[in-house]
């Protein structure tokens, strides 16, 4: 199901991103719950539920929405992001290998995505594959050392990415 979203339901769903207080989630939750009440079915508006359970702290809840989500055909940039949150969620809840798979699809899916990798990384670090974690954030830091101050640098920890991807080689 490709869904195009009205530039009304785009509206509604930025008003309920400016009301959002993360101290207090209820009421976005209660906006964004109604909103879906609205429109049924609808993948989006299901995403942001499960995203607002998920800023309150509601993972299992926010698990159960983000799969409906993706089973409804959620795609493009929602799909994306709902990639991210969903596997950062399964990481909270102790499910390492979900989590992985999830981001292991969306890394396939999204290969230019560094959100993507970010949270890739922080799922690979608890399951005990540290260097590939420490690869896939230097990577992403060292695709844009021109907006720090890595410069000079750069290309060898560039390099020091690609050797703890491959697995410490020792033929150096």
């Amino acid at each position: 199901m490709t869904l195009t979203l009205t530039a009304e339901l785009e509206a509604a769903i930025a008003e309920g991103y400016e009301r959002r207080d993360p101290n207090n989630m209820a009421p976005t939750i209660a906006y964004f719950e109604d909103l879906l009440r609205q429109h049924p079915g609808n993948p989006v508006l299901t995403y942001e539920v499960a995203g607002a359970y998920d800023t309150a702290g509601h993972e299992s809840q926010a698990r159960a929405r983000y799969e409906e989500a993706l089973r409804l055909g959620l795609s493009g940039e929602s799909l994306r992001r709902c990639s991210c949150q969903y596997g950062s969620t399964l990481r909270w809840l102790g499910e390492y290998e979900a989590s992985l798979q999830v981001l292991d699809r969306a890394a396939r899916q999204f290969p230019t995505s560094e959100s993507v990798g970010v949270f890739r990384a922080l799922t690979l670090n608890e399951v005990g594959r540290q260097d590939e974690a420490v690869a896939e954030l230097l990577t992403i830091v060292t695709n844009h050392a021109e907006v720090t101050d890595l410069g000079r640098y750069a290309t060898g920890l560039a390099g020091l990415a690609e050797w703890y991807a491959q697995g410490r080689p020792t033929d150096q």
